[in-house]
């Protein structure tokens, strides 16, 4: 045989050979990932029915989409299902996209992380020092968080909720929370804010511009924030709530809530966006990489929020994420820059847990990359309790503060300790040393201190110190009745009426009806709404009582002025 025939022969075995040999690879791969694919199924299996809402899953790998599955009906009414179209409310997750126009407006120079934010927006009250763009993107601004606040104000969460109806209440804001730059307290109007710097800056709503600097150039033709409650979504799901009885009902939408929520896109849409965070293709390296730059405090510590997006590590890899929560909507976008890895899931039901559902994808899918869950530490054996002796105990009594209208009383009962917080029930404690109590019912352990005269100062619980109080009686009839009367929100031009009603002070306002008040100690007491969490009475020189004030976590000190 000549040489170069048997050259054409040894190639033509070659190519056979390797076209053999991806032939037999190609089932291998496809049967792992049908393996994977199959256990997702079963995650979701419950909801794979006509009957209920459901979640769209989504895991792109290297710039592929490796899984899309749908389960579950968009629309229980019409029994549309969820398909990989379907445009969701994304709620939260849709802050990084506000993130990233943020990002490219500093990229293009037109704005700078440290501009003061009255500089484009002079509605904002001077609330005497600066707050900057890094402020808002990293929520520690002080800016308070518009649901507590608008729900004060009278609004309920399924009402037309405008995105100026939270910039009004914003430019009407009278304090903050905090020093801009002293804490973290995630804040939504901080992000509509953003959202308000790119339309003054840009001279393009926030909607027109995202959708032609973000959408159209990553081909995400249907996705956009909803700036209109009433406008027609082709391939809209619609969100549920399950009672207690398993039965769905119909949640409304009507927000409108530009940069911190109201985004509106599908899976197929979001596929293109993840990939964009490793590729770059819009944006560039440099905007992606101010992306996941976390946020630092007056201080210098740092926090783990970016723009719109949380820093941390999962199993021993950096990941960035961001859930979502609103009106039935539970989503949640993760990904993995160093695997080039993502999964995004969107369920339209509530209760339900966005977060555990995408971990339990990622568990699959990067089972061998992920370092295994530290080994659980046998339960050590609670102390056996010891005795210890009353004049001790008799120190310990009295009532200690843990927070707002959050207090804990200690009480004896006999040779041993009882615990109650605020509007709880009350608990034995047991004594393991003469300054350590185990609470079974807390799980966990309450520690006294002394201070240097050797009298008893506060106590340790969970990593807070809580001081002890001066011993006060509750208030009688007569007490209860100077703090009834009309008190006024001069910010938030609403009213709420303190009545006495069956000898308990409660609250009446005329959208959200009749509120009790729980006493907590002297002048504070603790609401039976969300949105009030603690209602602490002030009074003037005169010690007369001159008003209130109302905290929630993110929105704190809201005045209330009583009227005469």
């Amino acid at each position: 045989m000549k040489l170069s025939v048997f050259k054409k022969f040894l190639s033509c075995l070659l190519l056979i050979t390797a076209l053999l040999s991806v032939a037999s690879s190609e089932p291998a791969v496809q049967k792992a990932q049908d393996s994977r694919a199959e256990r997702v199924d079963k995650l979701f299996a419950e909801l794979d029915n006509t009957e209920s809402p459901g979640i769209a899953v989504l895991v792109v790998r290297d710039g592929e989409v490796q899984l899309r599955r749908c389960y579950g009906m968009a629309n229980l009414e019409h029994k549309v299902p969820i398909t990989p179209d379907t445009v969701f409310d994304i709620a939260s997750v849709s802050k990084q996209f506000c993130g990233m126009a943020i990002s490219m407006l500093i990229e293009q120079g037109k704005i700078a992380l440290q501009d003061d934010i009255h500089k484009y927006i002079p509605e904002l009250p001077d609330f005497g020092q600066a707050i900057t763009v890094d402020h808002l993107v990293h929520h520690t601004s002080g800016i308070r968080d518009w649901p507590a606040t608008l729900a004060l104000a009278g609004w309920r969460m399924d009402d037309v909720i405008s995105f100026d109806q939270i910039l009004t209440m914003a430019f009407n804001q009278q304090d903050l929370n905090f020093k801009p730059g002293e804490e973290y307290s995630y804040s939504n109007t901080g992000y509509n804010l953003l959202a308000e710097l790119v339309k003054r800056v840009t001279g393009k709503n926030f909607r027109e511009w995202t959708d032609e600097n973000i959408f159209q150039p990553l081909g995400m033709k249907n996705t956009h924030f909803q700036d209109d409650h009433t406008e027609l979504v082709p391939n809209k799901a619609y969100g549920y709530a399950r009672g207690k009885d398993g039965k769905f009902s119909a949640v409304p939408n009507g927000l409108t809530a530009l940069g911190s929520s109201s985004l509106y896109t599908s899976i197929n849409d979001l596929a293109r966006w993840v990939m964009n965070l490793d590729n770059q293709k819009v944006g560039g390296k440099a905007v992606i990489e101010r992306m996941v730059a976390q946020g630092v405090l007056n201080s210098g510590r740092k926090i783990d929020y970016a723009f719109g997006l949380s820093v941390g590590k999962y199993h021993g890899l950096k990941r960035i994420s961001h859930g979502g929560s609103w009106a039935s909507f539970r989503t949640y976008l993760v990904h993995f820059p160093d695997e080039r890895f993502s999964v995004v899931v969107l369920l339209n039901y509530s209760p339900s847990n966005s977060n555990r559902a995408a971990y339990d994808v990622v568990d699959i899918y990067l089972a061998n990359k992920l370092k295994p869950r530290p080994k659980t530490p046998k339960k050590k054996e609670e102390p056996k309790p010891v005795k210890v002796p009353i004049t001790i105990l008799d120190e310990y009594v009295g009532t200690y503060r843990l927070g707002e209208a959050w207090y804990v009383t200690i009480s004896r009962g006999g040779d041993s300790l009882m615990t109650q917080a605020t509007a709880e029930d009350i608990y034995p404690m047991m004594a393991t040393s003469e300054k350590r109590f185990w609470v079974k019912d807390y799980n966990a352990p309450i520690v006294f201190e002394p201070d240097k005269e050797g009298n008893v100062s506060h106590f340790l619980y969970r990593g807070m110190t809580c001081p002890k109080l001066e011993d006060v009686p509750a208030p009688g009839p007569e007490q209860l009745a100077e703090l009834t009367g009309e008190y006024k929100s001069e910010e938030l031009k609403t009213f709420y009426s303190i009545i006495l009603e069956d000898g308990k002070l409660v609250a009446k306002h005329r959208r959200h009806g009749t509120i009790d008040l729980t006493y907590a100690y002297k002048d504070d007491f603790r609401g039976g709404v969300w949105f009030m969490r603690s209602v602490e009475f002030y009074r003037n020189d005169a010690g007369k009582v001159a008003g209130f004030k109302v905290t929630q976590s993110r929105s704190r000190n809201q005045r209330f002025i009583k009227q005469h």
